[in-house]
């Protein structure tokens, strides 16, 4: 058996316990990664990503060729230079053991050869250690160690640590130690750090002049996104100005004339649907009227008609609420807890128990009158099927973030089955728990102005949950 699963990708060990209804964490593909991590969600980020990576590779591509080619060429060659030197000055010292001798080829060394030289006569290297250098990045020590062993030819050591300005080598000869003191400007060359520099230095300088115009242009374009969340809410901002990138622009203008389109649609429907209502008064009344002035014989006939013209004329002051709200109202700061606290009384004096569950206060942006309606014809829904109401007011947090602001109506009634809640909220829905006229639709509309909705649920207390979000 091998140490993973083929399918799976876990260990054995782990694929070999029962399951049950847990659920088996696989680990996340290398793809999947890379996307997760090297793929930023935001504009800003997939920008910068688009320039900078480009750039590193360039740049990376540039240090590859000179660190690994001409700084490697550069550095054998200065190392090969040393290391001939030492040589030839250990040669010249192991033949001519005459002090005077040896203190002119010091002298001459260290005016030709820049080399402090010291001999230590009958001395003997215990064990030749060379110690690390201290620019490890550079290939400087094996470089110069390499080219040691192929012109000196004879035991050493190397010491890169104790002066940070020359390197120390030691020379085992014939007669004793040989010292010699290097200055590392003979085996390193500065251009390296120009070059480094310049990269680096270049890299942060594009980095951040992009970072800055990137940053502008998405600064634009989450004000556009701002406005419209907004304008989705009912949060009537006005017309943004346009600003950034000529695309953005040309976005900025077409969303305010989109806005204008929509607010002249909305005032001309409000108007239209006010109109049509207002006028159907009129026949109603007269309607009302003929019946009231019947012979007692139709009593029966004028007393179900009645009942129709009384339930036509609360659904044209439904339209005409709702149509007064929608064109008039824009969103004010409310205390949502109060407002619950508000409808619920009402409910009560209607005769009908509520009970309500809330924080102390929570408030946030509303139109106050639409709301009260919306949450009224909940209210009013719940009380034609059951005895018993409770409303509560939560938080909820949002994926998008910012959070939701939750009015949940529950009721003990019969319910609506999940497959017909949907169809629920279609004006003067029927099914077998009974219709809902357009209380619902209205309420849902009301919901979806401000930037929420209402979900329909199972409820604890066995009838119906009505869920309202609204975005804090």
């Amino acid at each position: 058996m091998s140490a993973f699963d083929d399918e799976l990708r876990v260990p054995v060990a782990e694929a070999s316990k029962p399951v049950g209804r847990k659920r088996v964490r696989r680990p996340i593909a290398p793809l999947a990664w890379m996307r997760r991590y090297l793929a930023p969600r935001g504009l800003l980020g997939r920008a910068l990503l688009i320039i900078l990576l480009p750039l590193v590779i360039l740049q990376a591509i540039a240090l590859q060729l000179f660190y690994g080619n001409h700084l490697d060429v550069i550095s054998r060659r200065l190392a090969g230079g040393l290391a001939g030197d030492i040589g030839m000055v250990a040669e010249l010292v192991s033949r001519r053991p005459d002090p005077e001798e040896q203190a002119r080829i010091f002298r001459d060394a260290a005016w030709r050869l820049e080399l402090g030289l010291a001999f230590e006569p009958g001395a003997r290297m215990e064990r030749p250690q060379s110690r690390p250098a201290s620019l490890p990045l550079l290939p400087l020590e094996e470089d110069l160690t390499t080219a040691l062993r192929e012109r000196v030819a004879l035991p050493f050591d190397t010491d890169w640590q104790t002066d940070p300005r020359s390197v120390i080598i030691r020379v085992q000869l014939p007669q004793g130690v040989l010292h010699v003191e290097a200055p590392r400007k003979r085996v390193f060359t500065g251009t390296l750090y120009l070059f480094v520099i310049w990269l680096v230095g270049a890299s942060l300088l594009l980095f951040g002049v992009a970072a800055l115009f990137m940053k502008n242009q998405v600064r634009a374009i989450r004000r556009l996104a701002g406005a419209a969340e907004a304008f989705g809410m009912g949060r009537d901002l006005g017309p943004i100005k346009p600003e950034g990138a000529l695309e953005v622009r040309q976005a900025a203008s077409a969303f305010n004339r989109m806005q204008e389109r929509i607010r002249r649609f909305v005032a001309q429907r409000t108007e239209m649907l006010a109109g049509i209502s207002h006028d159907l008064r009129t026949p109603l009344t007269r309607m009302r009227l003929a019946l009231a002035m019947l012979p007692y014989e139709a009593h029966e006939d004028a007393a179900a008609l009645t009942q129709d013209v009384e339930e036509m004329e609360r659904m044209i002051a439904a339209y005409l609420a709702f149509a007064r709200g929608e064109g008039q109202e824009q969103p004010q700061e409310t205390d949502l807890v109060a407002l619950v606290e508000d409808v619920a009384a009402r409910a009560r004096r209607q005769g009908t128990p509520v009970e309500v569950t809330a924080p102390p206060a929570l408030p946030m942006p509303l139109r106050a009158d639409a709301l009260r309606r919306c949450l009224g014809n909940l209210l009013d829904n719940a009380r034609r099927h059951a005895q018993r109401i409770a409303v509560s007011v939560e938080q909820a947090p949002r994926a998008e973030g910012g959070g939701w602001a939750m009015v949940i109506v529950d009721d003990d009634g019969p319910g609506i089955d999940p497959g017909q809640r949907e169809e629920a909220f279609r004006p003067f829905a029927s099914f077998s728990a009974g219709g809902t006229g357009l209380g619902l639709a209205i309420a849902r509309d009301i919901a979806r102005a401000h930037g929420g909705d209402i979900l329909l649920e199972d409820s604890p207390m066995g009838g119906l949950r009505a869920r309202v979000r609204l975005p804090l």
